[in-house]
Order: structure tokens, then sequence, then C-alpha cells
């Protein structure tokens, strides 16, 4: 079944439980990997990316569908992730997913110790300014679409990523990178 998103979910609030499926099949990739930025533990992602898509199906009914589903559902993705983070008030150690074929040794140990400070760098910053950092720099998401997934203007948006980048410098410099 070849669905756009929005015929998707017209078919599911009309009963058809496999329109979802196409839904999940379609966004479960990028959504995990946006809340694995987010937490930083694949455990705990692949919890969240669940609870999203449960709490996606139960708020179907409100999706305008005069917007972009992506933006609508990626928005659902940073709450829960914000949620989640501001619960958990510890720091969680990075796990690395770089690939390492065709690398020296030293050159994989350089690329494993950057990733593992940018990653550190990046749980420094308070949630609403890692969760700008990744949507722009991971997913390049425009500054409007960023505004339309977190609700915020997006002037905000561009002041909030000049502060976490400042931020970011500021952390990498301190870790020696």
């Amino acid at each position: 079944m070849e669905l756009n998103d929005h015929d998707a979910v017209k078919e599911c609030l009309r009963g058809n439980k496999q329109a979802f499926e196409v839904i999940v099949d379609r966004y479960q990739k990028p959504i995990y990997n946006l809340i694995l930025r987010m937490v930083r533990d694949p455990e705990d992602a692949a919890d969240l990316t669940q609870t999203v898509f449960v709490r996606a199906y139960e708020k179907l009914k409100t999706f305008d569908p005069r917007q972009k589903f992506f933006s609508w559902l990626y928005r659902i993705a940073i709450n829960t992730s914000l949620n989640f983070v501001n619960q958990r008030k510890h720091t969680v150690r990075m796990d690395h997913a770089a690939s390492y074929e065709d690398m020296t040794a030293h050159d994989q140990y350089e690329k494993a110790e950057r990733a593992e400070k940018l990653g550190e760098a990046l749980m420094r910053l308070r949630p609403e300014y890692r969760a700008i950092v990744i949507l722009r720099h991971f997913h390049d998401l425009s500054y409007w679409e960023i505004g339309k997934i977190l609700d915020v203007p997006e002037k905000t948006v561009k002041s909030r990523l000049f502060s976490a980048r400042q931020l970011l410098r500021t952390f990498l410099v301190r870790l020696g990178l």
C-alpha cells in the first residue's frame, strides 16, 4: 500500500490500521535517530520511539492536514524526548555509531575521541538548545520547520541556535577540541 502521509492519516481515521503501518515504516528510522541524538541511549531511544508512535496514533484526530505530517510527528518526538531528558537529570554516556572501515587505528581512535567529546558537549546543552542543534545540523531542517516542530517563532529558533552554538563551542574548547 503506497499512500502519501495525508492519505495514510485519512485512512487511519477511517479505521484502516494498515495505513498507520505505512506511517510507522516511513518514519520509524528518522524518529529513532532523532530521539537517539537527544537521549544518547539506544534502548531508551527505542522505547521512546514506540511511545511517539502510540501518542501519534492516539492524537491523529488533532493533525491539521494543512501542515506537513513529518513536522507534526517530529514535534511529538521532540516533546517526548524533552520530557524524558528533563525527568532523567543525569548525563548519559555517548555510544559510538561511526563506521570505521578503511581507517587506520589512529584515525579510528581520533574519530571516536571527537565523537565522544561532541556528544559530551551536546549533552551539556540545555535540552531546548540540544533539540535545535540536532534538528538543524543532524536533520538539516530549516528554521521555519524547526519553529513549527518546537512551536516557537523562527526568530526564537535563530536566537537559540546562535546561543547553542556559542555554548557548544565553549564546551568543545574546554574538552580540548
